[in-house]
């Protein structure tokens, strides 16, 4: 049999073919791009987010076959005074810990994933910045702890929620960090197969703000606002919040994520600190009385105290607007000499 002989110019050319075929046949497809089009804000995380107790709650969040996740429309994402911004989407959910933040099948109050949703949202609306507030659900349960503070205020044989929890908080803060760390991770990988490179937008995490402080009236340390004993109102903001306020810097700057410090925000505004609520940003022992009367809804007649109200999250809103606007790695909202907050970014991360 005779073989056939391939002159070495046709040679070439085939090897040539076949190269080009591979590249352009076998080739990985390019990585899909960020929407282009109107710029939006994302809020995600739980209850100091979503705007628990500032009212006006989007419609289906407010008891609706289950879900009390109580997104307002006067949450501080919808307050940032940013004109460049387009539009400004809630995604936070009240009581959300970590695991519901991540991916994955956890729930809260019937919803899913809120980074799932955001990957979804990413894909059809360009993602600027997220706003994160998460992990007291998570080990710290500080709800439950404001909670207990209460109950105690009402035995005096029970001892004050700050000897209950002074000795555990520090470990419970240091097994929140992994936690938000794994949320971080998601937000980022539903982001990163939406097509954003990492510096296509911003993700800054907020640290919490102190509800309630040793400065609330003596008047109002009872069911009428504040029903707390004095060590614990102490504990609540000099030792538990800024021992959170750490777990979350530090999860900050393991991350590499912004970091906005609101610890001291309040400072002077807290739930019972002037004859005048209006005066205040956190809301006071609230209690819907209607929903008493209502055996599905009763439980929660409580859910919106000790939260920032409306006042609140519109100067927090503010403040994270111009924190938006700087190139600054962390921010504290500390009060200016009118007393509005500011982006104060001298204190380094």
């Amino acid at each position: 049999m005779r073989r056939f002989r391939w002159p070495a110019a046709a040679l070439l050319l085939v090897a040539v073919l076949i190269g080009g075929f591979v590249m352009v046949g076998g080739g990985a497809p390019p990585a899909p791009a960020p929407p282009t089009g109107p710029r939006v804000l994302v809020a995600m995380g739980d209850s100091t987010i979503s705007g628990e107790a500032a009212g006006d709650y989007e419609r289906g969040t407010d008891g609706d076959d289950g879900n009390w996740c109580h997104r307002s429309a006067n949450a501080s994402i919808h307050h940032t005074g940013l004109r460049a911004i387009a539009e400004t989407i809630n995604l936070a959910c009240s009581g959300a810990p970590s695991a519901q933040v991540g991916l994955g099948d956890t729930q809260q109050y019937t919803e899913g994933s809120q980074a799932r949703r955001l990957g979804i949202l990413a894909r059809g609306k360009r993602v600027v910045a997220i706003l994160l507030s998460v992990g007291a659900n998570d080990d710290p349960g500080f709800a439950r702890v404001l909670d207990a503070c209460v109950q105690a205020w009402f035995d005096v044989g029970k001892p004050g929620c700050a000897e209950a929890n002074r000795d555990e908080w520090p470990r419970r803060v240091d097994a929140m960090v992994p936690k938000v760390l794994a949320a971080i991770d998601d937000i980022r990988e539903v982001m990163r197969d939406a097509g954003y490179q990492p510096t296509d937008y911003h993700l800054v995490l907020q640290s919490y703000a102190a509800p309630i402080g040793p400065d609330a009236l003596a008047s109002l340390r009872n069911l009428n606002g504040c029903p707390f004993r004095e060590d614990d109102l102490r504990w609540v903001r000099e030792t538990a919040v800024p021992l959170m306020t750490e777990g979350v810097r530090r999860v900050a700057r393991e991350s590499g994520v912004r970091f906005l410090d609101l610890s001291r925000a309040a400072v002077g505004r807290e739930a019972c600190s002037s004859d005048d609520p209006a005066r205040e940003w956190f809301s006071r022992l609230s209690v819907r009385w209607a929903d008493l009367r209502d055996e599905a809804r009763s439980t929660h007649a409580l859910q919106e105290s000790f939260h920032p109200n409306a006042a609140g999250h519109t100067a927090f809103g503010r403040c994270l607007g111009e924190f938006l606007a700087t190139t600054d790695r962390a921010a504290a909202c500390l009060p200016g000499a009118t007393g509005d907050l500011h982006a104060a970014t001298s204190l380094g991360p």
